[in-house]
């Protein structure tokens, strides 16, 4: 059996995959936050910055490639882990006591899954522009009028509104999984770990949520 196979099948090989994959995903969204942020500063700023992502393309499909072979794994080692877990307990309990944890620990995968079709969606909306037939009339980078006209729907705000909600529950509890799987979880670090996740994903959810929350409210057009 070869390293990557043993690793693979491991439950801490798993856990490794898990944390790093997951790593590489906050990375970039908190990237693509801080891109996305720019639609504050007006349709220029943010037009230039996404021509100047099309300027270096292979790049940008590398990352994008890099992007998905990350979720893929972060969702395999995650069915990997449910899966040894249920193995490891064949019996179901008698009596279910719910030990400390979260609404968002026990619903991971679940969780997990909708942000991948959330992910999706993404990409056909604005990377390829399928979801929206209005978008033909616009220039090819001219991401802001493309945001000002998807986010003027109740539907597709209120859908990224909750998708990202989601996905900072998801943060929340795998930021917590992150750090015990590095060992990094112990009593002297406890109390600032523990503030940790909620800071760090209700900020991230509160700068993604802003822009079409704006948008529908009229506060940018």
């Amino acid at each position: 059996m070869s390293f990557l196979s043993r690793t693979v099948n491991s439950s801490v090989g798993c856990k490794t995959l898990m944390a790093v994959s997951g790593l590489a995903l906050v990375g970039f969204i908190v990237a693509h936050l801080a891109g996305n942020l720019l639609v504050f500063a007006g349709p220029t700023a943010l037009n230039a910055y996404a021509k100047g992502l099309r300027s270096y393309l292979p790049l940008l499909w590398a990352l994008r490639i890099g992007l998905i072979t990350a979720f893929i794994l972060h969702i395999y080692a995650g069915i990997r882990l449910s899966r040894r877990a249920q193995q490891a307990r064949p019996q179901a309990y008698v009596k279910r006591k719910t030990q400390v944890t979260t609404g968002a620990a026990q619903t991971m995968i679940l969780s997990g899954l909708l942000l991948l079709f959330f992910a999706l969606y993404h990409l056909a909306h604005l990377t390829f522009r399928l979801t929206h037939p209005q978008f033909a009339a616009l220039g090819e980078f001219d991401v802001y009028a493309m945001l000002i006209a998807s986010f003027q729907s109740p539907w597709t705000s209120g859908f990224y509104i909750l998708s990202i909600a989601t996905l900072m529950l998801h943060l929340n509890h795998g930021m917590a999984s992150f750090f015990q799987t590095l060992g990094l979880d112990s009593r002297r670090h406890a109390s600032l770990l523990f503030m940790a996740g909620p800071v760090f994903s209700t900020l991230l959810a509160a700068g993604f949520i802003a822009i079409p929350l704006s948008i529908f409210l009229g506060l940018i057009a």
